[in-house]
């Protein structure tokens, strides 16, 4: 076998073993960051007080509604996150949720995106932005609620049988 038949073979076992983990991985991401962010509601949910007062102090309008959303938003939103239930929308929220985070208590790490970039993605909203994103642009995978809904949907499809109603 030629060095390039071995690399070209190396590289399809390679291919199949990342193709089998991706729905492993985004199950764990799913699982840890949904976690996370339902934590993260619950606890600003129990202390609205805190919440209001943090969320006034970054000039966001109606701080006391603000807060009870986003907290609403994270404890939901993670736990549909985590069981991979309207897996796209709840990230793109969830990411919406991070980039303000983003606008307005780490302003400064946004500026510094491309002249110091460890300030960036070493802010607290980096880690819950980077997930969502991931979760949006690559889906829940097929350990998720999401692809269950999908399949049996499918299938229910493929068990219909289409009659032609004549006039």
């Amino acid at each position: 076998m030629s060095l390039q038949a071995l690399a070209r073979n190396g590289y399809r076992v390679l291919l199949n073993i990342a193709n089998r983990l991706q729905s492993v991985f985004l199950l764990a991401v799913r699982l840890y960051w949904g976690w996370q962010f339902a934590q993260s509601g619950w606890g600003r949910l129990h202390n609205l007080d805190r919440a209001t007062e943090f969320f006034s102090s970054l000039g966001i309008p109606m701080p006391h509604a603000n807060a009870i959303f986003i907290s609403s938003l994270e404890l939901v939103g993670g736990i549909l996150l985590a069981f991979g239930l309207g897996s796209r929308i709840v990230s793109l929220l969830l990411l919406g949720d991070m980039t303000v985070a983003y606008l307005t208590a780490e302003r400064d790490a946004l500026k510094m995106i491309f002249s110091d970039p460890g300030k960036f993605y070493t802010a607290d909203p980096y880690t819950f932005w980077f997930a969502s994103a991931l979760i949006l642009l690559f889906g829940p995978g097929l350990l998720s609620l999401d692809y269950l809904i999908r399949k049996r949907a499918k299938n229910a499809e493929a068990d219909t049988v289409y009659v032609p109603q004549t006039v």
